[in-house]
């Protein structure tokens, strides 16, 4: 039986793609196996969203081969799909295929195995407009599945390569997506989160010739409240959405449906009108706030995340601490800090005004510093507050850990039956980053 193993880099839509690629392996006799275990088929599924993500699928591949001399080497996505020169440079790789056609991947392996040619599969993303149906049947976890049910970006930011990676947006069949569901129902999964590169546009593409327009669903709200719909579904999650898709009809609408948990991640990247402006975000301070408050009108204990660059060209000491006092404003749960990366080919690359490196790296220690004081306030003004946690395997010293549906890690003495549950009961002390649960007696 041969063996193949993945090394994934990048966002939760890559770690999906790469589940179903492995599932697409197993059901055609291979085994999986640990990267360290010297698989006969290395498969890298790659990142580009920064120079440093670039540098580790190098690497990546350059391990796999050493690891294996004899083995066969994939390497897909995203960088493979701005870089394709660059990767086929790189000894030792056979397969090369971009951000479509993922689902060939398996015949692709087996024809370099049996001819010993490189086998290369990169489109013009400009002619493909369709969504690759690449689906999954068994989830790796026990409680949570992540589904992907929508592919690429046009909203063309400047700083971001993105929409030159994944290519124009495409909308997955939402019969697809709801039979995806239903099988991992049966297979136990309580708890949904709807993905994809830019979540907020399901729905929202012209639709392909021969399709009728009111066969698709109008809005990711309506894809929700499908899913919701779903017998055995108990919590439904987003990943990153826009600020602007938020309103307050469709927030009820969440709301009323009784599975959605209160938990957004509504990127931000700069707290600066100046800088938003240069990023070329289609929404100022402002109306970011004012999505805020609608959201907590409707769901006031909501977990609110967030993502910030520093260091954007051009962005001065009052840009930046125009950031700290917004982040501050606003009371975020949690933030992810990304210095920014200099990505050929994207506006921004050419903006003058570069801010150096350790201007970054301090700056980026800086927000580090207050974001951990204000994910410590959140967690602590939870304290006392009912919540359902939907616990998990995992934690230590006899004990296990879950999460709130305002994405709080919460642990208590283990209970074997309570795995894969969700249990209702209130936030105790914060520990650290943990937060004590006392369930209903």
């Amino acid at each position: 039986m041969k063996t193949v193993t993945f090394y994934t880099l990048g966002c939760k839509v890559n770690q999906y793609e790469s589940e179903a690629m492995e599932e697409a392996f197993l059901d055609r006799g291979y085994r999986a196996v640990g990267r360290d275990e010297g698989a006969d088929v290395f498969v890298i599924n790659t990142c580009t969203v920064t120079h440093v993500a670039d540098a580790k699928c190098r690497q990546a591949i350059r391990r796999a081969k050493r690891k294996n001399p004899q083995a066969v080497v994939a390497v897909v996505g995203c960088y493979v799909q701005v870089a394709p020169e660059t990767v086929r440079a790189i000894e030792g790789v056979d397969v090369l295929i971009g951000t479509k056609g993922r689902d060939r991947i398996v015949d692709a392996v087996e024809e370099v195995s049996a001819t010993g040619k490189k086998v290369e599969d990169v489109v013009d993303l400009d002619r493909v407009r369709r969504f690759d149906e690449l689906g999954i049947a068994t989830e790796l976890s026990t409680t949570r599945a992540a589904i992907k049910v929508q592919e690429g970006c046009e909203m063309y930011c400047s700083y971001c390569i993105i929409p030159y990676a994944r290519g124009h947006m495409a909308s997955r069949d939402q019969g697809a997506i709801l039979d995806e569901v239903r099988r991992l129902v049966r297979k136990g999964i309580k708890e949904y989160v709807l993905t994809g590169i830019h979540v907020a546009s399901y729905g929202k593409e012209k639709a392909p010739d021969g399709q009728v327009e009111a066969e698709r669903p109008r809005d990711l709200i309506d894809l929700v409240e499908a899913v919701a719909k779903i017998p055995g579904v108990e919590r439904i999650r987003l990943s990153s959405i826009e600020p602007r898709w938020v309103t307050p009809e469709k927030l009820l609408r969440l709301a009323a449906c009784g599975k959605f948990a209160d938990h957004f991640h509504l990127s931000l990247q700069s707290g600066s009108d100046r800088i938003l402006k240069a990023m070329n975000r289609k929404y100022d301070k402002a109306l970011y706030l004012e999505k805020i408050r609608e959201i907590r009108k409707v769901f006031p204990h909501a977990g609110l995340t967030t993502d910030v660059i520093v260091g954007f060209p051009g962005e001065i000491e009052e840009d930046f601490r125009e950031t700290l006092a917004f982040v501050e404003k606003v009371g975020f749960s949690k933030i992810h800090i990304f210095p920014y990366s200099k990505r050929e080919g994207t506006p921004a690359a050419l903006f003058r005004n570069q801010v150096p490196p350790s201007i970054k790296k301090d700056r980026a220690a800086r927000l580090a510093e207050r974001e951990i004081v204000l994910r410590h306030a959140f967690m602590d003004r939870m304290e006392g507050e009912e919540v359902r946690v939907l616990f998990e395997e995992g934690g230590d010293k006899g004990n296990m850990e879950g999460y709130t549906g305002n994405y709080l890690r919460v642990r208590m003495k283990r209970k074997e039956t309570w795995v894969n549950r969700i249990i209702s009961g209130r936030i105790g002390k914060r520990e650290g980053d943990v937060l004590h649960f006392e369930p209903e007696q």
